[in-house]
């Protein structure tokens, strides 16, 4: 049984991982600057609902994955990956964090109220983590390791903080809607054991 939870488990983390990506390269809004470029995309949604559903790591393992095989896939982004990696995992943790570890969602699934309250919550403890870290570890990245000028690299931040801004209410919003409508099918399904 329990070899066939984690296999289960991986099969979630491939799947999210899939989404992640596809939400990323498929369904955005590329914004160049004249430093760079930035994106408005659903990339997100998938990595905060992969840690509402199976937990922090495996949900920021998914983003991690999926957004950062985006990042190597596409030549706009492709120098960001290190950074995508490292701040998709984290908010995977944040998210599970929150959701799991401190309102333990998963027990609570049959009052609609609590799970909604905790799931937007989470989601927002994980975006607010990345409208701060992603244009400040953006710009300490493309500054200090990859070289791009100090100016040119403050204006790609100034940029990448509108679009995550936009990319962290959407995704609040439509990962709160998305794990509200899934869990009580999940549950049917003995997702949760």
């Amino acid at each position: 049984m329990k070899n066939k939870l984690v296999l289960s488990k991986l099969c979630a983390i491939g799947l999210l991982s899939a989404l992640c990506y596809v939400g990323f390269m498929f369904i955005k809004i590329n914004i160049p600057t004249p430093a760079g470029s930035t994106a408005i995309h659903f990339g997100n949604t998938f990595c905060v609902l992969g840690a509402l559903l199976l937990g922090g790591i495996e949900g920021g393992a998914a983003g991690a994955i999926g957004m950062g095989l985006a990042d190597v896939m596409d030549p706009l982004y492709v120098t960001s990956a290190p950074k995508t990696i490292l701040l998709k995992f984290l908010i995977g943790c944040i998210v599970g964090l929150i959701a799991h570890r401190i309102a333990h969602i998963k027990k609570h699934t049959d009052d609609r109220r609590y799970t909604i309250k905790w799931v937007f919550l989470a989601s927002l403890g994980g975006m607010v983590f990345n409208v701060i870290m992603d244009p400040l570890v953006g710009f300490l990245y493309k500054n200090y390791i990859i070289g791009v000028p100090y100016e040119a690299a403050k204006i790609l931040a100034a940029w990448s903080s509108f679009s995550t801004l936009i990319n962290a209410i959407t995704s609040i919003v439509l990962a709160t809607a998305l794990y509200v409508a899934l869990v009580k099918h999940l549950k049917h399904l003995d997702f949760f054991k």
